[in-house]
């Protein structure tokens, strides 16, 4: 039997605003998903680092701050280097549909808008995750 997919949930930067980080985390939770959420404040070295101390599928941001263009790719610039190539980085937040088709250039996974369906976010990260896990279950 597999274990259950985990998913880091973080807020990164200086936002300050994690409702829907937690709306996201419990939708995630009665999924049957682990979730961890990190917390407010969070610089991308430290939500890398609690990525790979809890052995997580996915992670998640939650970003309102507008500095998307930055954290997420340095993000995944400290998954490439920490070997994190098969775990999925996703999030949401306010970010302009263009930023979005950049992101995913990039190798970013979908990114959801406010209103996005909780059980379309959860459906997206079980299917990465099932399509891409490469770690012994």
């Amino acid at each position: 039997m597999s274990r259950p997919i985990r998913v880091l949930i973080a807020k990164a930067g200086l936002d300050g605003h994690d409702r829907g980080a937690k709306v996201i985390a419990a939708a995630l939770r009665d999924a049957g998903m682990e979730v961890i959420y990190t917390g407010l404040r969070q610089t991308p070295e430290m939500i890398v680092e609690a990525a790979l101390q809890e052995d997580v599928d996915a992670i998640g941001i939650s970003i309102l701050s507008g500095a998307h263009m930055t954290i997420f790719p340095r993000i995944l610039a400290l998954m490439k280097e920490k070997g994190l190539d098969d775990v999925l980085l996703t999030g949401g937040g306010i970010i302009p549909e263009e930023d979005i088709e950049k992101l995913a250039k990039m190798g970013i996974g979908k990114l959801f808008t406010p209103g996005a369906n909780t059980e379309e976010i959860s459906t997206y990260i079980r299917s990465w995750v099932e399509n891409n896990r490469t770690k012994l279950v």
